[in-house]
């Protein structure tokens, strides 16, 4: 199994990005509603919105697209991961977050989160 290693690694740090991102935005983990308000935003804005977000001089509106972009990267790890048969998570942050994602994309009828 070497060199699958790095997928946990990448799973921790993505999280301790993702909590401090949701820290600087005020996202309570155990709030279903928020989060999965959160996802839905995360879902629907556009790759325009997203670079908006990212140039925003204000730190919880750049904060909050960083945010956006840590999720589609913790879903590329885990897809990436899952092609050679590794099954990679996170602990509590990134399965509240990957929960809200998932439902929402369910909800709007995107299929799994992208």
């Amino acid at each position: 199994m070497s060199g699958f290693g790095h997928y946990a690694q990448t799973a921790r740090e993505l999280e301790r990005e993702i909590f401090k991102r949701g820290l600087l935005i005020g996202v309570n983990w155990d709030d279903p509603a928020q989060l999965r308000a959160l996802a839905h935003e995360a879902l629907t804005c556009s790759s325009a919105c997203r670079m908006d977000l990212l140039r925003n001089a204000d730190m919880k509106t750049r904060g909050r697209g960083e945010l956006f972009a840590l999720a589609e990267m913790m879903f590329d790890t885990m897809r990436q991961s899952a092609q050679i048969g590794v099954h990679t998570q996170g602990g509590d942050v990134w399965k509240a977050l990957g929960r809200a994602l998932y439902e929402e994309s369910e909800r709007l009828g995107k299929g799994a989160a992208k």
